[in-house]
């Protein structure tokens, strides 16, 4: 009887370790955008075509801005090295089709997360990376200082293909006041036609306001309302029917947020291994196998926070150190005025 129990005994340790092996390996082969990843060594990633502090290639090609680490996060957790990312710049009308017909396999380009987006193309929002809302910008010259002093007639440059345009329309029937909409496909085109005098108003997030306002030949001849006339959670999106790689990309955002929230930089982050709290030794694989759900390593996550950076690191060097935005705003972690709270890795 002893013996048949130390027998039985065995057994089930041997398939609890079996199943435990098995887990990142099993996870792996259901997420085929994971496997193709790691074969093709590179992280397709969709961003726009020149955002500063989001989406921006300088003179020699590299990219930066909070976008671009979030791309940069994914490689770092399953490819090891945030560098081995290929870029893809998208105009608004060119970036789901590029992301369903399988040429990026990551969208994370300033895009909203909407009711229709999220259920009707095919598309998953994993996450907000920048609360924002749209606003306009107008000339000082013309002397306006709120959106309550248009009048009709008043011309809106902006993107196709965007809710920007969708809520500029019911902005101003909602007021009733007839206007005359200036759309173009690419985000430089709308800037260079605004900056020419071809319309009254630029109208986009406000981020997208104070970011493009920086390549106006006379920057400083120019305003943002303080009005917000929208919500815009903006975030990275995926293909529907890859769940692994939904986690994935979903959970290499939530450690940025989370590793700044337990303040883990990418400077402290190996010391923190031997943190007491068990929530930072997690996040820096110090405890627990948070990867193996994933068929990553269990240090994908303490990658992440090394080559990238927390949230707040990524946000500094991005927007608040250029002078886009210095100010977080709603973007500040929720334990410090603003609205940003993921859930917890453990």
């Amino acid at each position: 009887m002893l013996r048949t129990l130390k027998t039985l005994m065995y057994l089930l340790t041997s398939i609890a370790l079996l199943v435990s092996f098995e887990t990142g390996a099993f996870a792996a082969k259901k997420s085929k955008t994971l496997k193709k990843t790691q074969k093709m060594g590179f992280v397709r990633c969709g961003v726009s075509q020149g955002l500063p502090g989001f989406s921006n290639a300088d003179a020699s090609g590299n990219w930066t801005g909070v976008d671009v680490d979030l791309c940069r996060a994914v490689a770092a957790a399953t490819l090891g090295d945030s560098g081995k990312v290929k870029f893809f710049p998208l105009s608004a009308k060119e970036r789901f089709t590029a992301l369903t017909s399988g040429e990026i396999d990551v969208l994370s380009r300033n895009t909203t997360w909407t009711l229709s987006r999220d259920a009707d193309i095919g598309l998953t929002f994993v996450g907000v990376n920048f609360y924002d809302g749209q606003g306009f910008m107008v000339r000082k010259s013309s002397g306006i200082t709120s959106v309550n002093q248009f009048k009709a007639g008043v011309s809106a440059c902006t993107n196709l293909g965007t809710t920007t345009e969708l809520n500029m329309r019911d902005f101003f029937n909602s007021k009733g006041i007839k206007y005359e909409p200036v759309t173009f496909e690419k985000a430089d085109e709308v800037v260079a036609a605004y900056d020419a005098g071809r319309c009254d108003t630029y109208t986009t997030d406000k981020s997208g306001l104070a970011a493009q306002r920086i390549k106006l030949s006379k920057p400083n001849d120019h305003i943002v309302f303080p009005e917000t006339i929208s919500k815009e959670p903006l975030g990275p999106v995926v293909r529907q029917g890859d769940a692994v790689w939904e986690d994935i990309v979903r959970w290499s955002l939530n450690v940025m947020i989370e590793a700044e929230e337990y303040g883990i930089t990418s400077a402290n982050a190996d010391s923190m291994k031997s943190s007491e709290n068990p929530a930072v030794k997690r996040l820096v694989g110090a405890e627990g196998e948070l990867g193996a759900a994933f068929g990553l390593d269990n240090d994908w996550s303490l990658r992440i926070i090394k080559q990238v950076g927390n949230y707040g690191e990524s946000y500094k060097r991005n927007i608040a150190d250029t002078g886009i935005l210095p100010d977080r705003g709603p973007n500040q972690l929720w334990t410090k005025g603003g609205i940003l709270y993921v859930p917890p890795a453990r």
